[in-house]
């Protein structure tokens, strides 16, 4: 049963990017990935078992703010994770090869 909803799921959002113009289908792709960005900052939190006053080099609302943003610099970035006992790496590649031997360590922090 479950894999029945799924592909449901599927074709429906399939059945509906083909009334969508190219870019309205990134535009909605690049609106999804930042609300992402957003759930997932906060579930990392979570995960640490850390509230948002216990962000050291933040405040409270500063951290509400950060993990409802739909872009920042990565150097805010890294102080967060780096607040939260993480390290993070940005790696770049070719779009339509993704080789490991490719990949280019843009960031390690």
């Amino acid at each position: 049963m479950k894999s029945l909803k799924a592909k449901n799921k599927s074709d429906f959002i399939d059945e509906l990017a083909l009334t969508l113009s190219d870019k309205r289908i990134k535009k909605a792709q690049k609106e999804a990935e930042n609300e992402i960005i957003k759930i997932r900052l906060s579930q990392i939190r979570k995960k640490r078992g850390l509230r948002q006053e216990d962000i050291k080099s933040f405040s409270q609302s500063s951290v509400s703010k950060l993990e409802s943003r739909h872009d920042m610099k990565i150097s805010t970035l890294v102080e967060y994770l780096d607040n939260l006992g993480l390290s993070i790496e940005i790696k770049a590649y070719p779009k339509n090869n993704r080789r490991k031997n490719e990949e280019i360590l843009i960031l390690k922090a």
